[in-house]
């Protein structure tokens, strides 16, 4: 995840995770996932994306 983006709109964060822009709705609401506002507009730091992935495996 080293693309050298800061931030992501959902649809790319889903694309770069694997998943649906749902479960991605999901993570953000239960706080699995950090997200910011910016204007109305939903974007997701490179930084939390490498952060949930490593998160991944440890709560199991």
């Amino acid at each position: 995840m080293n693309d050298g983006k800061l931030l992501y709109t959902v649809p790319e964060a889903a694309a770069r995770l694997s998943l649906s822009r749902a479960k991605v709705y999901e993570l953000i609401r239960s706080g699995a996932l950090d997200s910011v506002r910016i204007d109305g507009s939903r974007r997701i730091k490179g930084q939390a994306l490498r952060s949930f992935v490593d998160g991944l495996g440890r709560a199991a």
